[in-house]
């Protein structure tokens, strides 16, 4: 019971083929979700237990990301690979993970693909971002220049550049050709998103084409990357900690019990209440249409789905 009141998910990752959920809490652990069994005709209260819960790492799962094969998680100062196939078959026998790479770094917050050239970008507690090679585990590239440790990364495919946000309050943006770093943008000195009472780190950033929405200390702004220059700036009162582009609005959570609809022009259109005080990881999956949710979590032991984005459904419960 007190693991469970004291329990948050800090991460989440959709099944290459829509049909599972794998999300990571604060004990290390990675709990996998059937979503067809939980959506399914004949859904009871088990069907929204997990299938397969397991140890992954000491301590907390900041990260989890899929590629088409593997499930990837990360904690404190390793990567770990582990086979959806052999997951799906609740098969433990594929623990330990088929790839486990160490990395001299504590807390590994972000983990991004870059499906061009098959390379993982990671960023955590040593201030720089790691390229590794998926193909061989190697890592090929660092790209150094924030201050202070990493929270957050975003790819930009069409123009082979990476992004990532930090508690220096600064958005980089690399060229992953050159690891050079071609951009960086100190939101916090900027007027408009400026909130100095919250600090200046970012923890959230995403990208869409030419925009970027990024914000934590400072308000969540949307920023066109072309003139590098905030377009909107949206009223939300706590720090955000994700945010998504979702068709023509944008859906971010943080501090407070809901998820925000904001229009891309500032607006604040609906905000929808969630089942956690506090909202680490918001995730749509767009892996299948016949299981497209969105999943919340955080600070609970419940992760909430949505199945229409003005209510919630059910919840997950670890």
């Amino acid at each position: 019971i007190e693991r469970l009141l004291h329990m948050s998910v800090f991460s989440q990752s959709f099944s290459p083929c829509g049909k599972f959920l794998a999300a990571g809490n604060n004990y290390g652990e990675i709990a996998l979700f059937s979503l067809s069994a939980a959506l399914g005709p004949d859904a009871n209260e088990l069907s929204q237990k997990p299938i397969l819960t397991f140890t992954a790492h000491e301590g907390p799962v900041f990260s989890l990301l899929s590629t088409d094969s593997h499930l990837l998680s990360a904690g404190n100062g390793e990567i770990s690979a582990w086979s959806w196939a052999e997951l799906i078959k609740k098969c433990l026998c594929a623990l330990p993970p088929s790839l486990r790479s160490s990395l001299e770094i504590p807390e590994i917050n972000a983990m991004a693909l870059n499906p061009a050239d098959n390379s993982l970008a990671v960023g955590g507690g040593d201030n720089n971002v790691h390229i590794m090679d998926l193909e061989n585990g190697a890592f090929k590239s660092v790209l150094q220049g924030h201050t202070d440790y990493i929270h957050c990364l975003s790819v930009r495919e069409r123009a082979s550049e990476v992004l990532s946000g930090g508690e220096d309050g600064a958005v980089r943006i690399w060229d992953t050709r050159t690891s050079q770093c071609v951009h960086c943008v100190e939101v916090y000195k900027y007027e408009t998103c400026a909130r100095p009472q919250h600090g200046k780190w970012i923890s959230c950033l995403t990208t869409d084409s030419d925009w970027m929405l990024c914000g934590g200390g400072p308000s969540l702004s949307l920023w066109h990357l072309r003139s590098m220059s905030p377009t909107s700036v949206f009223p939300l009162s706590g720090c955000q900690r994700q945010a998504t582009f979702y068709q023509d609005m944008i859906l971010t959570v943080g501090e407070g019990q809901c998820v925000s609809h904001c229009l891309m022009g500032g607006e604040v259109k609906a905000q929808i209440p969630c089942t956690p005080h506090s909202i680490n990881t918001l995730a749509i999956n767009t892996n299948s249409t016949e299981h497209r949710v969105l999943t919340v979590g955080g600070s609970s032991d419940h992760i909430d789905v949505f199945t229409n984005l003005s209510y919630k459904a059910f919840s997950l419960r670890f």
